[in-house]
C-alpha cells in the first residue's frame, strides 16, 4: 500500500516478532501436522488392499489441484481433478473418487462426496472421523481416513501413502516430507537473524518490490501460485505466479533500473500503488528436465536485461512432495516476514 516502509529491523526484534508467533509457530508444526495425520490415518490405510484397479479416478474438491500435480505424472489410470461442486457426468460405478475435506463448510467436497455415494463409485475421503461430511460418506464402498488438523499438506501426504498402498500412486515418504518441513522451521525460525534465514533474505528482497514467482516442474509451479497467494495476503500487494510465457512480457514491460536513484526514496514517490518494480523469484526443486532450464534460462536472460532482480529458493532434499513441501513453507515464511517488515497484522494462509 501507498506509503508503507519496510523496516528491516523488525525481523530481528523480539518484541515485534512476538506479535505474530501464532502464525510462525503454525509454519513450525508444519512436519508435526504431517505426521500426526499418517498416524491418525495408518489403522485405515493398513487395511486398504488393491483388489480390481479402477476404470478412472477422479479427485475432487477444492484442494484437488495438490493431488493432480503429483498424480497426473504417475497414475496408472485415467486421472481427472474436479475442484469444482458435483463429479464429471461421466463417473459411476467402475470409478474411484478421492476427496479431501479437512476443514469443515466445503461445499464442493461435500457435493462431490454426495454424488459418489449416489453413484455407486468407490470412495476414498480424507475427513475428521465425526464431521458432517463422514456421515455422508457411509457406504459399503467408502473409506474414510479420520484427519485430526486441517493442514491440507499433511492431509495430502496421509492421502498419497493410501493411494501408494492402492497402487495408484507414487511411492511418498512422509518421514522425509516431515523432516523436510523441519528442516526449514530451523533455517527460517525467528531466532534466526538475517544473515542466515533465507525467508528473511526474500522478504528483504520483496521489500519495495513485485513478486514474479515462477516454478519449472508441476510441483513447484503449485508451489509458486501457494506462495504468491500468501504474499498477497501478507503484503496486501500485487504477487503474480505464471508460466515463462506469461512472465516474460512482464519483464519485458519492467523500466530499466535508473542506476542514479535515491536508495532511500519512497518507491510510490512517482506513481500511485503497484508500480513497484519486479522481482523475479525462481523455485528450484531440482527438476532439471530440458524445457525447465530452457525457460528459466529466458526468464534470467529478461531479468538481466532489465536489470531486474533475480532470487532463487532452493527446497529441500528428498522426493518429490518433500520438496515441494520445502519450497512452499519457505515461501510461506517469508511471506509472514514480509508482513512483519511492512507493519501488518499477520493474516494466516
Amino acid at each position: 500500500m501507498a506509503g508503507e516502509v519496510f523496516d528491516d529491523s523488525a525481523l530481528d526484534d523480539e518484541q515485534v516478532l512476538r506479535r505474530v508467533d501464532p502464525l510462525l509457530r503454525r509454519l513450525a508444526e508444519s512436519g508435526a501436522r504431517v505426521r500426526r495425520e499418517v498416524d491418525s490415518t495408518r489403522p485405515a490405510v493398513t487395511g486398504l488392499h488393491a483388489e480390481v484397479r479402477p476404470r478412472a479416478m477422479v479427485v475432487a474438491g477444492a484442494d484437488s489441484r495438490l493431488l493432480r500435480a503429483v498424480l497426473e505424472p504417475w497414475c496408472p489410470v485415467p486421472f481427472v481433478a474436479w475442484p469444482g461442486p458435483g463429479l464429471p457426468g461421466w463417473t459411476g460405478a467402475l470409478d474411484m473418487v478421492v476427496v479431501l475435506a479437512p476443514r469443515s463448510g466445503d461445499d464442493a467436497a461435500s457435493t462431490a462426496v454426495a454424488e459418489a455415494v449416489r453413484r455407486g463409485s468407490t470412495l476414498l475421503v480424507a475427513c475428521p472421523s465425526h464431521a458432517p461430511i463422514a456421515e455422508l460418506a457411509a457406504a459399503r464402498e467408502t473409506t474414510v481416513l479420520p484427519t485430526v488438523t486441517d493442514d491440507t499438506l499433511a492431509v495430502a501426504v496421509a492421502v498419497l501413502v493410501a493411494l501408494q498402498r492402492l497402487g495408484l500412486g507414487p511411492e511418498v515418504d512422509p518421514d522425509a516430507v516431515a523432516v523436510a518441513l523441519d528442516e526449514v522451521a530451523v533455517r527460517c525460525s525467528p531466532f534466526r537473524d538475517l544473515a542466515g534465514n533465507p525467508a528473511k533474505e526474500l522478504a528483504i528482497v520483496l521489500a519495495e518490490a513485485t513478486p514474479l514467482v515462477w516454478g519449472g516442474s508441476v510441483l513447484a509451479a503449485r508451489a509458486a501460485r501457494r506462495i504468491a497467494e500468501a504474499l498477497r495476503r501478507a503484503s496486501g500487494r500485487t504477487a503474480l505466479a505464471a508460466d515463462a510465457d506469461h512472465l516474460m512480457p512482464v519483464l519485458a514491460a519492467a523500466a530499466p533500473a535508473d542506476p542514479f536513484a535515491d536508495p532511500f526514496a519512497d518507491p510510490f514517490a512517482d506513481g500511485p500503488a503497484g508500480t513497484l518494480r519486479p522481482a523475479l523469484v525462481l523455485l528450484d526443486d531440482e527438476v532439471d528436465a530440458p524445457v525447465v532450464r530452457e525457460q528459466r534460462g529466458r526468464l534470467v536472460a529478461a531479468a538481466q536485461a532489465q536489470r531486474v532482480r533475480v532470487h532463487t529458493v532452493t527446497g529441500a532434499e528428498g522426493g518429490a512432495v518433500a520438496r515441494y513441501g520445502s519450497l512452499m513453507t519457505t515461501g510461506a515464511y517469508a511471506a509472514a516476514y514480509l508482513g512483519v517488515g511492512l507493519g501488518r497484522a499477520a493474516v494466516e494462509w
